[in-house]
Parts: structure tokens; C-alpha cells; sequence
């Protein structure tokens, strides 16, 4: 069987689909190969977890015809308490003062990802599933990929081929794009509470000397939890009874929301800043979880990602109207170009975070407590650190940011 596209899009989550949707419209002619079934991606333990969408994200999500489906699944953010353990230091964050509604929402990533699915499904776009990409090879004009869908191949063709297809990226391995690892020592242990005090919709951040604590709110009297510990100290608690896994995490976070209760399975994963060497390649270009994969101290994986996604589409869209090849090299490397500054501001604030709030050495404690107290009380950089925490310091893309 042979398939021709003007896009294909290997990987069907979250960067996948919301691209395909960023696109329907456009009168290309879309596919997207993805390797696992609906029912199984509904089933995957990832969706459990919680992701914080900054307000610029929301503004993207809005624009794409997606949060419209899911706002009422997300609960607001309406301040965010940041502290160190055993310090003096803490700044707050607050949606009021800066006159927004929100700082950010948390929701499931099943939520959303059930959403798009829906809506990719409802939309004049192919979808090859299960199937795997086990081959591709550029011509002048397209790139040829061959698939399995079970024990069927396939072959097709496409002016530009996207992989949105995660951290073990099938499109990055077959290029041949090498990626720079930076092992943090560090595991995230991942669940749900439930706090006999309300948490008024505040995400709290609380730096420990193993690495940072947030709870994120969730309904009423919910919380996500992310909590970064060493490997040695995530493994104990892993395999530790829930009790004890509970009052070691009352200990670290304190009683500001009462008594926590843990209402969801623990789960643990492995924490390192992952970035690949390149973006794009010929008529090629990886995007999202394929190309960076974040510390989650700050939240800002899937935010960056969907920055990745909206600025691509919005690229596709003016080439396309223009008449030009979407899998130009030239035009590939002026979006690999416009990605860059995003990537290494967001890359190198997150990665700062995890190296200065990780560590217990005396000095660099003291130091970063005074620099939190007075933080508290500068009002313009606490107004710039919210702007950065809610997606808008950067230049939103124009697809992004129409209402």
C-alpha cells in the first residue's frame, strides 16, 4: 500500500495531535502514525500524572479549539507559595496582584489527552494505528517511510516528516540525532493527597536538600504530588510501606494544609535534562519530549513543548499559503533558528533551579534564602518571575495568542 502526504506526524499524544489540529484547516493533506492503541494509551499509567499549564499555554490551547473542552476538568492556580525547607526564605505569587485570573491550571494529562484525541478523531485527518515507523529515506522532493501496522508494511511518502513520537523517539534514532544527557541523580515520585485543610488554590514549591516538593491543586481538597528525591532515597520509599512513604512526605512539606491523605498508587521516575543535538534534519524536524526532556521543578515541559508546536504550525501554515515546500531546508532551519532562544532560556532556568535548590551547602543556602526574602519584596521582579511562571515573559506565537 502506498500513502502520500503533505505532512505525516509520527506520535499521536499530546505534541502530535495538537499540531494535526493546528493544521486541519489548512487543506494539507495530514496523517499521523502512532504505535499504540487508544485503549491502551487511555490506559497508561503517564496519564495519571498532573501537568501545570502556564497561562500562556492556556492562551494556545484556547486558540487551537482545545481548552475550551477542558477547562471545566482544571482547576486554577491562583498563587504560588514558594519556600525553602528549614530557611527563612519565601516568595508568593499572586494571580490578584498581578490582575489575572489565574497564574496557571493543573490538570491530568489523561483529561486533555481523551480531548485531543476526540478531536483529532472528529477531523479530516488519517490516523495509522498501531502501527511503527521502521524506516524513512529522504528524496529530493518527499521523504519515504515504511511502517508496521501489525505484520502489514506500509510505505508512504510526505513533504515533511515530524516526530512527536516522545523521549524514545523512533524519528530521532533513525537519523541519528545524538542526544547530551545530564543525570540529575534524581527520581520524581509521582501521587495524588488529599489535605484535611483546604489548599484555596495555592501551588506550593518547597525546596529540600534532595530536591524540590510541589503540591499542586487539584478539586477541592486535592493535591498532585511531585516530589523530587536522590535515587537511593526514592527507591527506600518506594519500597517502604504507604505509611511511612506519608509521614516521611508530612515531614518534608509541614502542616500548612493540615493532615495529607494519599489517594492515588506511587509512582517513580527517573530524572535527567535530555536535549537532542538538533531539531530538524532533511525534510525532517522532532519536536517536543523528542527533542528536550525537562526536570519538572519548574512545570515547564509540556508548556515548552506546545511552544514548539503552535510556533511550527503557524511556520506551516504561512509557507504553505505562500505556495513554498513546507520541508524546504531553508524553512526548517528558520524554525529550528526561532526555537532556540525559547529552548535555552527555558532549558537553562530549569536546570539553575534543580543546581541551586538540590544542594545543602551552607553558603549557597544562606545565599539563595536572602535572594528569596528580597525577591518577596521587590514587586517589578516578582511581576517578571510571575510572567515567566505563566509562559508570557517570551513572545507568544501569533497562532498562539489570537483569542
Amino acid at each position: 500500500m502506498q500513502h502520500d502526504y503533505d505532512l505525516l506526524i509520527v506520535g499521536g499524544g499530546l505534541a502530535g495531535n495538537c499540531l494535526a489540529l493546528a493544521l486541519k484547516e489548512t487543506g494539507l493533506k495530514i496523517a499521523i502514525v502512532e504505535a499504540n492503541t487508544g485503549e491502551q494509551q487511555h490506559a497508561s499509567a503517564a496519564g495519571d500524572r498532573a501537568l501545570a499549564l502556564a497561562a500562556g499555554t492556556v492562551k494556545m490551547l484556547e486558540a487551537l479549539g482545545i481548552w475550551q473542552g477542558i477547562s471545566q476538568a482544571a482547576t486554577a492556580i491562583k498563587d504560588i507559595h514558594i519556600s525553602d525547607q528549614g530557611h527563612f526564605g519565601k516568595v508568593r505569587l499572586s494571580a490578584q496582584k498581578e490582575n489575572v485570573e489565574a497564574l496557571g491550571y493543573v490538570i491530568t494529562a489523561r483529561d486533555i489527552e481523551s480531548h485531543v484525541a476526540t478531536l483529532v478523531a472528529d477531523a479530516d485527518i488519517e490516523l495509522i494505528c498501531p502501527a511503527r515507523l521502521v524506516g524513512l529515506m529522504v528524496g529530493n522532493n518527499t521523504v519515504n517511510v515504511s511502517l508496521k501496522r501489525g505484520d502489514e508494511p506500509l510505505t508512504g511518502s510526505a513533504k515533511l516528516l515530524v516526530g512527536a513520537d516522545g523521549g524514545n523517539s523512533s524519528v530521532r534514532k533513525l537519523l541519528e540525532i545524538t542526544r547530551h544527557i545530564t543525570e540529575y541523580g534524581q527520581t520524581a515520585l509521582v501521587t495524588t493527597v488529599k489535605s484535611s485543610l483546604p489548599h484555596k488554590n495555592v501551588a506550593f514549591e518547597r525546596f529540600t536538600a534532595s530536591g524540590p516538593l510541589a503540591l499542586l491543586p487539584v478539586d477541592i481538597n486535592y493535591c498532585a504530588v511531585v516530589w523530587t528525591r536522590t535515587n537511593e532515597d526514592a527507591n527506600a520509599l518506594m519500597s517502604g510501606s504507604e505509611t511511612d512513604f506519608l509521614a516521611e512526605l508530612q515531614q518534608c512539606f509541614g502542616y500548612k494544609l493540615g493532615t495529607l491523605s494519599l489517594m492515588a498508587p506511587r509512582r517513580a521516575f527517573p530524572l535527567a535534562l535530555i536535549r537532542a543535538e538538533k531539531m530538524v534534519s532533511d525534510r525532517t524536524v522532532v519536536i517536543g519530549n523528542a527533542v528536550h526532556q525537562l526536570h519538572p521543578v519548574a512545570g515547564q515541559g509540556f508548556n515548552l513543548g506546545l511552544r514548539d508546536v503552535v510556533q511550527l504550525a503557524e511556520m506551516i501554515i504561512k509557507q504553505h499559503q505562500a505556495g513554498q515546500d513546507i520541508g524546504a531546508a531553508d524553512f526548517l532551519a528558520a524554525y529550528a533558528e526561532s526555537r532556540q532562544k525559547d529552548h535555552d532560556r527555558t532549558i537553562g532556568f530549569t536546570n539553575s533551579v534543580v543546581r541551586i535548590f538540590s544542594s545543602d551547602w551552607l553558603a549557597l543556602a544562606a545565599a539563595r534564602n536572602v535572594g528569596l526574602a528580597i525577591l518577596d519584596h521587590i514587586p517589578a521582579a516578582k511581576t517578571l518571575l510571575t510572567r515567566h511562571a505563566m509562559g508570557l515573559a517570551g513572545r507568544l506565537p501569533r497562532l498562539g495568542s489570537r483569542r
